[in-house]
């Protein structure tokens, strides 16, 4: 049995026009805050509600947050009140807000009498021989106490052609009545609001449980207006403000340290179990805790779009995309649904027309077959796993876009790395520069000229090699990124090319001497650019970046996972060989534009069995991580693009979170089928005991709450352990 609560367990966002297919510019949108509206049940009442209106040209729905937005013509917005108001919804105007709407709470006494003066009507239905004169005024009790709120959204549910889990009890409950069962007619009611009222506190738990990490963040901060030391309320602290952070407190808004060093526990944003060392210029994140000293820093977001804020926005939205067995549980639901209501009518009219049966009889063995109709455990199966999954996920610094992703993941099979800034650091650093054919002497300068017009890792490197002597640097005009192969500008009037081995090849410039001095640098690891004109090469900087400290023992636990993994890299051949030797990657991929990435990735997706994953940070992985079945950006310091790319974000750039997300995905699909054969196995037996006349109505209620119950805590596991 279940309530509306159950029948969707979590809300999803999801937009479906109402009235037209594309929405209308000239219309406006309004956002209304429904405390009512929990899950499906609701919205599709709000939906064939709103349909009639043709002024109406998009519906969207957060059942997270209770939120109804209709795009509308400006002069509907009372007939859109009206409607809501009509069906029992009260709708509130409110703006966009980080903060779910919350129910009223209700009063646990009407719960308490109700469920004495049911366990009393069954107590006299047992033990007086006339029992009416006390069975049927406790029956009116109980309905007056729980029921009438059920039996109202029922008749509405009724009326407007909605056969949900309200409109099912109504006519079961009135049917016992109707039938004399008045016992039956008072547990039922009394079973149905446990239930909803038990489910309701149970999968709050699931959806608020990555809300409440928002309170991590204080309200207040302590700012610098006016001169002026000042407590300031965080929601008013503009971008820019500083702010100033004593030991032991919590960081209110994300912005960058501009004085002091201390560490910093971030354990609730990127899931990192070590406090972070926080100097001038390093990111500071809303929730944190600031261990020792005393910083200043200055805001870089807003409360409202705050890191911590867009993990909850992200998780909501991952919530919205349905996965693969939660979208199928609920096509089986509407046809399981509408079949067993049909199989009651069958029962309650058959038998007593063609075999003589008593019409009370059937008719109550119809009954119960309406109670057992509702899918409750079965609906519920799915997405309270999904969701607390996607939360344990988030607290552990993975943040997962969507349930098809977190299923898929146990699929994986192949997963692809980018070198620089994923399985290293992207931070490397000259450590040899070969002058070949520079006359003038002036090839680092040339050089380092071309490389402060780039934000490549090794552009960068050479950047800050002969930062002093920035005096020295030219004027380049005509400058022109050459993805995945360096970059080239003007230089008094002379074109320079700044690339790697794969760019002086086009240019035809390599040479059996260059390429000798190539290999021998790159066979230590080493990236190799040159700085070349039209007609020669002028010099090589070697340069070296540091691998992550996690890199080798989360490609080893991949292995162990049975995945196969290979690197995809823009260096040259040697030097991805050498890398990948040193963290155990399988097989290695050198010179690789964009478009070659993207190509290996189709290549490996034409075999149907392989499910293929990306693991990059930079704008040229973007194509790639498109494309994989799954992908995953370093969001801590990968690029936005990269980032908006790709499935799944990995906020400390700890590549041992993709082996736990791999984990996370496998025991959620176990706790999936589970929760499915669990919820089936009791619907086929309680199929056949109502059948039979063995199952009374209140076993039917009790069985189906049991079984509801059972999933919902079974989901809950997820929350608990980390993977």
């Amino acid at each position: 049995m279940k309530s509306c609560k159950t029948e969707c367990g979590i809300p999803h966002t999801q937009s479906a026009p109402a009235g037209s297919a594309d929405k209308d510019p000239s219309h406006i949108s309004s956002v209304f805050i429904i405390t009512e509206m929990d899950c499906p049940t609701e919205e599709q009442l709000i939906r064939s509600k709103l349909v009639t209106l043709p002024e109406i040209s998009a519906v969207e729905f957060n059942l997270m947050r209770r939120q109804l937005t209709v795009t509308h013509a400006e002069q509907a917005f009372d007939s859109i009140v009206q409607a809501l108001q009509s069906i029992g919804f009260n709708p509130q105007q409110q703006g966009d807000s980080q903060n779910i709407a919350q129910p009223p709470k209700q009063s646990l006494w009407p719960l308490i009498i109700a469920g004495i003066a049911a366990t009393f009507t069954e107590v006299a239905e047992w033990t007086m021989a006339d029992s009416h004169w006390a069975v049927i005024p406790l029956t009116c009790v109980v309905i007056a106490t729980v029921g009438l709120p059920v039996l109202k959204k029922g008749w509405v549910a009724i009326r407007n052609g909605n056969l949900n889990i309200n409109a099912l009890m109504t006519i079961a409950v009135t049917g016992a009545l109707f039938i004399g069962h008045w016992p039956e007619a008072a547990m039922v009611t009394f079973l149905f609001a446990l239930a909803e009222w038990i489910e309701s506190k149970s999968l709050d738990r699931a959806r608020y449980a990555i809300h409440s990490v928002l309170e991590l963040a204080p309200e207040t901060a302590l700012t610098l207006i006016n001169g002026q030391w000042q407590t300031s309320q965080a929601e008013t602290v503009a971008i820019g403000t500083r702010v100033r952070l004593q030991p032991g407190e919590r960081v209110p808004l994300d912005g960058i340290v501009v004085s002091g060093n201390s560490t910093v526990n971030q354990a609730p944003i990127t899931g990192e179990s070590l406090p972070v060392e926080k100097s001038v210029d390093s990111p500071l994140f809303a929730g944190s805790i600031n261990m020792q000293g005393a910083l200043e820093y200055v805001t870089s977001a807003t409360r409202d779009n705050s890191t911590l804020a867009r993990i909850i926005h992200a998780v909501e939205e991952a919530q919205a995309s349905r996965a693969p067995t939660q979208r199928f549980i609920d096509r089986f639901a509407k046809i399981y649904t509408p079949i067993v209501v049909a199989i009651a009518c069958l029962v309650a009219i058959v038998p007593p027309l063609l075999f003589g049966g008593l019409w009370s009889d059937w008719l109550y063995k119809a009954l119960v077959l309406l109670v057992i109709a509702c899918p409750c455990a079965l609906v519920i199966s799915t997405p309270v796993a999904v969701v607390s999954a996607l939360t344990q996920a988030a607290r552990q610094g993975i943040l997962i876009k969507g349930g098809v992703f977190l299923e898929q993941g146990k699929e994986l099979t192949t997963l692809a790395f980018d070198k620089t800034g994923t399985l290293t650091h992207g931070t490397p650093v000259l450590t040899q520069t070969l002058l070949l054919n520079d006359p003038e002497h002036n090839a680092q300068h040339l050089a380092a000229s071309l490389a402060a017009r780039s934000d490549h890792p090794v552009s960068l490197a050479i950047h800050k090699a002969f930062l002093a002597q920035q005096e020295h640097w030219y004027e380049v005009s005509d400058f022109e990124a050459l993805l995945g192969r360096g970059s080239s500008g003007r230089i008094n009037g002379v074109r320079y090319y700044l690339g790697n081995h794969r760019l002086i090849q086009e240019l035809k410039l390599s040479t059996s001497a260059l390429q000798t001095q190539l290999n021998a640098l790159e066979l230590q690891g080493q990236s190799v650019v040159m700085l070349a004109s039209e007609e020669r090469v002028l010099a090589c900087f070697a340069v070296a970046d540091t691998l992550r400290e996690q890199a080798a023992e989360a490609i080893a636990q991949l292995h162990a996972l049975g995945i196969h993994t290979l690197m995809l890299s823009g260096d040259n051949q040697h030097t991805a060989s050498a890398i990948a030797a040193q963290v155990g990657i399988e097989h290695a991929s050198g010179e690789m534009l964009p478009e070659d990435k993207l190509q290996h990735l189709q290549h490996l997706q034409s075999d149907a069995q392989q499910v293929v994953g990306m693991v990059g940070d930079g704008i040229n992985d973007a194509p790639a991580l498109a494309q994989a079945n799954i992908s995953f950006a370093m969001a801590a310091a990968g690029s936005d693009t990269a980032v908006e790319a790709a499935n799944i974000a990995l906020m400390d750039a700890d590549l041992r979170k993709i082996p736990q997300f791999i984990r996370l995905s496998q025991r959620t699909a176990t706790i999936l089928k589970q929760n499915i054969s669990f919820a089936i196995a009791i619907k086929v037996v309680f199929l056949v005991l109502a059948i039979s006349g063995q199952a009374t109505m209140w076993m039917a209620v009790f069985a189906d709450l049991g079984a509801s119950l059972l999933v919902i805590l079974n989901s809950l596991r997820l929350l608990k352990h980390r993977v």
